[in-house]
């Protein structure tokens, strides 16, 4: 973690800006400018970073943290944001959203406005007035002690599979490919065996779903962690079991209103650290994807100081 103290810097430090042109199929992509100009409002000298890869974006964004930014900002969705996080997470740095991607379940679930323009005028305004607020994220560790943060919810489950799926098929193009997948993965389907360790309790359970929720939401607002609160120092764990493809294809759509955990065969838990193996499995933390199972998951309180 960056031993950085945002305080000596907060005050005067640039908003350093991460913008992902391709995010939510680059329908943004004109508006970037007039963000821009508002963050600017905050009366900030405002720094537009520049990357071409994922990692090229992480490593910008703890460049930019090391060297003195006031505040650091992500202009996309929840992928950018989660490149975003490995830089500011623990340091006391503040943050903030602006939703322009395919998925925007950080922003919202912090409750930031869904427009781009009023997100960034809601950050200009907290810069302004030198104004952040405490919320939780979640620290994952894997097997050989590597670590990331995520703000969101870790699919490690059906979902997960369904995205590793996809991200190895070349044809075809956008939704479709993660339709396909899904169909794939449905035909494969069977339940896995995991081991849960909550707070040092262990659990044994045969499934096809399992998220960590720091917050409620993945998938572009499917409530998979419905009663999740990103400032209550804990973890929401869902854990569907034996579903069968049928029942899981009825079951699927009560996500998106979070009714799906009035299932017979969904179990619900909270803890502050969570300890999860299967074999076979890739996470995927707020849609990106994260660490092989087994993994640590810690609820880290007032990780984030997020511009609200």
């Amino acid at each position: 973690m960056l031993a950085v103290t945002a305080d000596d810097h907060r005050s005067t430090g640039p908003v350093a800006v991460l913008a992902n042109p391709t995010a939510g199929r680059g329908r943004h992509r004109n508006l970037l400018p007039r963000l821009l100009e508002r963050l600017a409002v905050a009366g900030r000298p405002v720094e537009l970073l520049t990357a071409g890869t994922e990692a090229e974006a992480e490593a910008v964004c703890r460049a930019a943290v090391a060297g003195g930014a006031g505040a650091l900002v992500a202009v996309g969705g929840d992928g950018t944001v989660h490149r975003a996080l490995q830089a500011v997470a623990g340091t006391g740095v503040p943050f903030g959203p602006v939703p322009a991607g395919t998925g925007n379940d950080f922003a919202a679930d912090t409750g930031f406005p869904a427009d781009p323009l009023a997100a960034a005028g809601v950050i200009a305004e907290a810069v302004r007035a030198g104004r952040d607020r405490p919320v939780d994220l979640a620290r994952m560790t894997g097997a050989g002690g590597e670590h990331r943060w995520y703000g969101a919810v870790l699919a490690a489950g059906f979902d997960a599979v369904v995205n590793e799926r996809a991200n190895r098929l070349r044809w075809p193009r956008g939704r479709r490919r993660y339709d396909l997948a899904i169909l794939v993965e449905l035909a494969r389907l069977r339940p896995r065996r995991y081991t849960l360790r909550l707070d040092g309790v262990e659990h044994t359970v045969e499934a096809v779903l399992v998220a960590v929720g720091n917050s409620a939401c993945y998938g572009g607002g499917m409530r998979v962690c419905p009663d999740a609160d990103p400032t209550d120092g804990l973890l929401d764990v869902v854990v569907g079991g034996r579903f069968d493809r049928r029942t899981l294809i009825r079951v699927r759509p009560r996500v998106y209103r979070g009714e799906h955990v009035t299932h017979p065969l969904v179990r619900c838990y909270r803890a502050h650290t969570v300890e999860l193996a299967a074999e076979g499995i890739t996470t995927y933390a707020d849609g990106e994807r994260a660490l092989e199972l087994p993994v640590r998951i810690s609820a880290v309180p007032g990780a984030l100081r997020l511009l609200r």
